[in-house]
């Protein structure tokens, strides 16, 4: 049987685990393992774009916001992460053109202050798997990265220490092959570049 949808992952879930009393745990379970899963992987399908609308140099961050990977100003060029420190000992409140960011809980700030639009990338939180969104990319694409964090969290509400290890090996190998896969995704056919003066 394949992994196709939230309830084949319960199935699978049951019989890697061999346990099946835990149905009416298994949402808590799928959102600890999401937890999980969105502090580390960071891989291309995670990657969205959004517009951010600033107020006074502050903007919300999206609801799924990760981690920034480019951030550009209204006239489209990038702007560079700073210290808030930093963003607050050189710019002072002065208005202007945003050449710098900062993140401050969910909120991006901008230095020169301004008003308007930024266009972020970032990486987004796994869409949550549910009975009524059965499915997401990372279920389609690694199916036993998600199987095998939830054995891990089955044995870990079941207080089976070796099982619990066995599955978080297991998703560790996922994981690695799922970045694997990645990087040849993103850089497979990339040409080395060396930088400076050629002679």
């Amino acid at each position: 049987m394949t992994i196709s949808d939230y309830a084949s992952l319960l199935v699978d879930a049951g019989e890697y685990s061999g346990r099946n009393d835990f149905a009416h745990l298994f949402p808590r379970f799928v959102g600890l393992a999401e937890l999980k899963l969105n502090r580390g992987l960071r891989v291309a399908d995670m990657e969205v774009t959004d517009t951010v609308t600033l107020t006074a140099g502050s903007g919300p961050l999206p609801a799924d916001f990760l981690e920034a990977r480019e951030v550009k100003n209204a006239n489209g060029i990038p702007i560079r992460a700073v210290a808030l420190q930093q963003q607050t000992a050189s710019y002072m409140g002065r208005s202007g053109i945003p050449a710098g960011y900062a993140i401050i809980g969910n909120t991006i700030n901008v230095a020169p202050s301004a008003d308007g639009d930024l266009t972020m990338t970032y990486y987004g939180k796994i869409p949550p798997l549910t009975a009524t969104a059965p499915t997401n990319w990372l279920l389609t694409k690694a199916p036993d990265v998600y199987l095998y964090a939830l054995v891990t969290e089955i044995s870990i509400w079941a207080k089976d220490v070796d099982s619990a290890q066995a599955a978080q090996q297991l998703m560790s190998l996922a994981l690695s092959g799922l970045g694997i896969q990645d990087e040849r995704a993103r850089w497979g056919n990339a040409q080395v570049v060396v930088g400076g003066v050629t002679p």
